[in-house]
């Protein structure tokens, strides 16, 4: 029956307290990470090809989760685990301080946003360790971005190889996450070069969207209709730097876009996969990975701005998402997130991803009021 519900669509079970299906998730991230040969976590478990290859980029991006988690329960373990990461992730960094794009299997070649995930969790580990083989190994990872940044503030080299969008973009916007990155690892090494980056990509990211809080050049293959997925990593990456940064302009355009999200949300009773540019969804499936990403924004912004609305509607999103996670049954998927639902959505059809259960172990710790995790990554 579960697996019957799950093809239509339906929800699988009724929501339960934040820490049951925090701890579900957290422990199939430590069997995502098991199952390989390496430290690395698994990109995904496929329903027909099983569990994939360590992903450099969304294990970087996992560590401020682990390290966030340990605090959160005292559990030793997981700050084990982030290490053992992180470390992974220095034997796998490129030699001009890149990280690759794809899996560790696939071939190497480097990606300006991967490598901007993984600077998040060398700066998590280093503030963590003051272990300053991670602050290194972020400096040279920073030093490499602003060397292929272009002056405008646009990234239009060493764009991810497993990225080919239609029409073609200028650039990506969802690097406003990497800007994100170079901000926090300005703090952690000092560096005013990076922090400038991080600033001329914001720049770059706000004259590429509109009034209406909708970006332009925003996704991994349909630029005219953006996954919910990217959208959320711009608006996550445009919320966080301009904090940091102390711009009030792109958390403005967050504001007015994730106004437009909730509004949809609220008429329609859930969020889409995809949405053009006036938010009108485009697609009938749903893409939890986004979603989570959403909640994540939304629980932001209600710390920020003070407005309790946008943590219910936090509350509401992550509720929507909770009652997709299997909690009995296989144990490669138990506490598992889908990148679509139903399964057979476009993105990510058929798998659980690690990056989906990252973020929706982030939501849950702020829904928890524990989630500074959200903040580093």
């Amino acid at each position: 029956m579960q697996s019957i519900n799950d093809f239509l669509g339906r929800s699988l079970i009724t929501p339960r307290p934040a820490a049951e299906h925090l701890e579900a998730v957290m422990a199939w991230l430590c069997r995502a990470q098991d199952v390989g040969d390496d430290d690395g976590v698994a990109r995904m478990y496929h329903l027909k090809q099983g569990w994939g290859a360590s992903y450099p980029e969304t294990t970087g991006y996992i560590i401020p989760t682990f390290i966030e988690y340990a605090r959160y329960t005292a559990r030793e373990e997981y700050l084990r685990r982030a290490r053992r990461m992180a470390d992974w992730e220095i034997d796998v960094q490129m030699p001009s301080g890149a990280v690759q794009g794809g899996t560790i299997n696939d071939p190497s070649s480097p990606a300006v946003f991967n490598t901007g995930q993984v600077i998040f969790g060398w700066v998590a580990i280093f503030r963590e360790s003051n272990d300053e083989r991670y602050l290194n190994a972020l400096i040279r990872a920073g030093n490499w971005l602003c060397e292929v940044q272009d002056d405008d503030g646009a990234w239009r080299r060493h764009l991810s190889a497993f990225c080919q969008p239609q029409p073609t973009p200028d650039s990506y916007v969802y690097n406003a996450r990497t800007a994100w990155a170079l901000c926090l690892a300005a703090q952690a090494s000092n560096s005013p070069r990076y922090r400038e980056a991080g600033r001329k990509n914001v720049a770059y990211v706000v004259s590429r969207t509109f009034n209406n809080g909708w970006s332009q050049d925003n996704c991994l293959n349909d630029t005219r209709k953006p996954l919910l997925h990217t959208i959320a990593y711009t608006f996550q990456g445009l919320l966080e730097a301009g904090l940091l940064l102390g711009e009030e302009e792109p958390i403005r355009r967050v504001r007015i876009g994730n106004a437009h999200l909730a509004e949809s949300f609220e008429q329609t009773g859930q969020l889409y996969g995809r949405y053009d540019a006036s938010w009108k969804p485009v697609v009938r499936w749903r893409c939890l990975t986004g979603e989570a990403q959403t909640a994540i924004v939304w629980y932001r912004l209600a710390q920020v701005t003070g407005e309790s609305v946008w943590r219910e509607r936090a509350i509401a999103l992550t509720n929507q998402v909770k009652a997709t996670q299997a909690l009995d049954g296989n144990p490669d998927v138990v506490g598992g997130i889908k990148g679509s639902h139903p399964i057979y959505g476009w993105y990510g059809k058929d798998q659980y991803l690690n990056w989906a259960a990252k973020f929706f172990a982030d939501a849950l710790m702020l829904e928890a009021g524990y989630g500074r995790a959200s903040t580093s990554g």
